[in-house]
């Protein structure tokens, strides 16, 4: 079906639309001696006849796209097309005259310039039909495209998350094996704490987001797994602001950073040493720091850096270049800042 018939407010659009055209056709009837109000009475039943004329185009354009090579062969079809469906509105024409005993208004000359207008009409029609297509193909070409970027974007969030947990777990099941040796006790309360945590973490990842509330719960959660084996020496400090834990981020965002921070920096200290979690929102951004103490003298591990390269990737991958994030030491603190913006879990 053609998508005017398709709705009636579109349909008295478009005959509305014609009005001119029957404007015209009374002009030029008047010009030769005819009364208006007799070429208004012929005209208008003809108009709409042929208003309805000039949507069959639209299956032919469907079935025919608009070709360079095949141009030529289409004018010819189209003007023949023309031809044809112009002699339905001069046939009208002729036979609302004489039905109503209005001859006068088919004057000499005006059953010509009635056919010739026909088949421009039915050509600008035909134009107009390629040029609606054209633009449904465009509007096509970007939606697809805009769901394959999407697709992309979720298969390489699901891959990166995929590369991520077994990570995690690896090093989680590392440590405990090095605790076993030193205090079975802690070692199967830290098995424990971890049981928890992946309970938690595990229904958690396979959602696209999460409130900041619950990423934070998650972080609490595997710091209190490591403050098992690492007992004092492990301090952890929290300044978190209300109005932004509401704020959607990915799931596990925070774990590979608090993760860094107890391999690479609370591990490699005797004394230990405190790692500092703050969060805030500033208008439609939020700002998360990750502070934790290290020693500058100790050589980094191999892969030391895998965790917050999965970080950046996946707020450059969800957030574009509204996303930062900013890593380093200062002095004998290595901190990591993160900045992207606040949306909705919902959304």
């Amino acid at each position: 079906m053609h998508p005017i018939l398709a709705s009636r407010r579109r349909l008295l659009l478009y005959l509305a639309a014609w009005t001119p055209v029957l404007g015209l056709l009374v002009y030029v009837s008047s010009a030769g001696g005819a009364a208006p109000k007799d070429a208004v009475a012929v005209f208008w039943p003809a108009c709409i006849v042929f208003a309805f004329v000039c949507l069959s185009p639209w299956q032919i354009c469907r079935i025919r796209p608009l070709r360079l090579s095949q141009l030529p062969e289409l004018l010819v079809t189209f003007t023949a097309a023309g031809a044809a469906g112009s002699l339905v509105l001069v046939g009208t024409a002729t036979a609302m005259a004489y039905a109503l005993s209005r001859p006068a208004v088919l004057a000499p000359g005006v059953t010509g310039l009635l056919f010739g207008m026909g088949v421009l009409l039915y050509l600008f029609s035909t134009g107009l039909h390629y040029a609606v297509l054209a633009a449904e193909a465009s509007r096509e070409a970007e939606r697809n495209a805009a769901e394959a970027r999407t697709l992309a974007r979720e298969a390489e969030l699901q891959s990166l998350r995929n590369q991520l947990n077994p990570h995690f777990l690896f090093n989680s099941l590392h440590s405990i094996s090095a605790l076993a040796t030193v205090d079975g006790a802690r070692a199967r309360e830290m098995c424990i704490r971890l049981a928890d945590f992946l309970r938690s973490s595990l229904g958690m990842a396979d959602r696209e987001s999460i409130p900041l509330r619950e990423e934070l719960a998650l972080a609490r959660s595997y710091l209190e797994v490591e403050q098992v084996r690492f007992g004092e020496r492990l301090r952890v400090e929290e300044d978190i602001g209300v109005t932004c834990e509401d704020c959607a981020v990915p799931p596990l965002l925070l774990q590979p950073l608090v993760e860094n921070a107890v391999r690479h920096g609370i591990a490699g200290l005797l004394e230990g040493g405190s790692i500092r979690l703050a969060a805030s929102r500033s208008g439609g951004a939020v700002f998360i720091t990750l502070e934790n103490a290290f020693d500058p003298e100790t050589p980094p591990r191999r892969n030391m850096g895998m965790g917050l390269a999965h970080v950046r990737r996946r707020l450059e991958v969800r957030y574009g270049e509204d996303a930062v994030v900013l890593a380093g030491p200062q002095g004998k603190i290595y901190r990591v800042m993160l900045q992207f913006p606040c949306e909705s879990p919902r959304a």
